[in-house]
């Protein structure tokens, strides 16, 4: 116990000399990451909910696109060659706000979810480490640690991208946010807000398993001392989310059949009702395109999460470096007086 106080002491002498010393509290020599030891759960969760709603909000017109270009039974008027191409028709006869339709939800669920899982990751990575590597870094830690705040992530988001994939599609039936929500209650059931849960889990915690490993392996390269680099979060993030987006397509495609029940597709194999379950939703694929469907959309999809990734990662570090500096120096004027 003596020990601990001890080293809390020397922590918190070593930053208050360097706010001192370092008024710009300069990413090139602050560590971070371990002033303080713990930084508090508001802080993770405040980081994480800022750049959960950027992440979202930059590249949301690329995942309108993504979500069209997914359609298994495209209209003739809906069927795109390209992202660029996609965009400029979308905007040109659709209007220019149309590519933005279903961001309000997105954001008002990101915010939650974000916060959610950025404070979960961090702490069970910690508490993983400490179990496997006594401390160190370790890439089944941030695997799982990964995974199981993705549990909590999607429990929050899967509504939102419900309705957010139905005000996306081509010639949606729905006015808004609201009346989607009430339509989709009164003719399915709330249940179909959560019908895709089992399949978007399936598909996230493999995502995000290799999103933070690679995530985590690349800050070992490029930044060994997990100092404050903008720069190696950027590129660690977009490299994250370029190959997790990647391998998780046919999955992603699955996915955005169960939210949008695709009705001119669904009725093309004979099937009435409302499709359900991961298993159907792969056998359905496959007996509309084949294996070239389950990776339609991939390039509008790894176009999107590159820079939403590095946007996400790239904020929540300077946020968590922003907040943790503001803690620090707080810390130290209150231990001054």
């Amino acid at each position: 116990m003596e020990l601990s106080s001890d080293r809390g002491v020397a922590t918190l002498e070593m930053s208050q000399a360097k706010i001192k010393n370092d008024d710009t509290f300069d990413g090139d020599g602050g560590d971070y990451e371990s002033l303080p030891p713990d930084v508090s759960v508001a802080t993770h969760m405040t980081a994480g909910a800022v750049a959960g709603i950027l992440e979202h909000t930059v590249m949301y017109p690329v995942d309108s696109v993504k979500t069209r270009m997914q359609s298994l039974q495209p209209d003739p008027n809906a069927q795109y060659k390209g992202v660029y191409e996609a965009l400029k028709r979308i905007i040109r006869t659709e209007g220019i706000f149309r590519p933005l339709r279903g961001l309000n939800i997105t954001m008002l669920g990101a915010g939650p979810a974000h916060a959610l899982y950025f404070a979960c990751y961090e702490r069970a990575k910690r508490s993983l480490s400490d179990v496997i590597q006594n401390g160190g870094n370790s890439h089944i830690a941030n695997g799982v640690a990964g995974s199981v705040a993705t549990v909590l992530h999607d429990a929050i988001m899967n509504p939102a991208e419900v309705v957010k994939q139905r005000m996306q599609m081509y010639n949606s039936p729905y006015k808004g946010l609201w009346d989607c929500v009430q339509t989709v209650t009164r003719t399915e059931g709330a249940g179909a807000f959560y019908r895709s849960y089992s399949t978007q889990l399936t598909m996230n915690i493999p995502f995000q398993a290799v999103h933070f490993i690679t995530y985590e392996l690349m800050q070992e390269q490029l930044n060994p001392h997990r100092h404050y680099n903008p720069g190696s979060h950027i590129l660690s993030g977009a490299a994250a989310g370029a190959i997790s987006a990647a391998v998780t397509t046919p999955l992603d495609v699955c996915k955005t059949l169960l939210n949008t029940q695709e009705n001119v597709a669904l009725h093309s194999v004979n099937i009435s009702g409302h499709l359900s379950g991961m298993v159907n939703a792969f056998r359905t694929v496959y007996r509309l395109g084949g294996l070239a469907a389950f990776f339609k959309g991939v390039q509008a999809r790894v176009i999107y999460q590159m820079p939403s990734t590095a946007i996400a990662w790239s904020v929540y570090e300077f946020f968590k470096y922003f907040l943790t500096k503001q803690q620090l120096e707080q810390e130290a004027g209150s231990g001054s007086a």
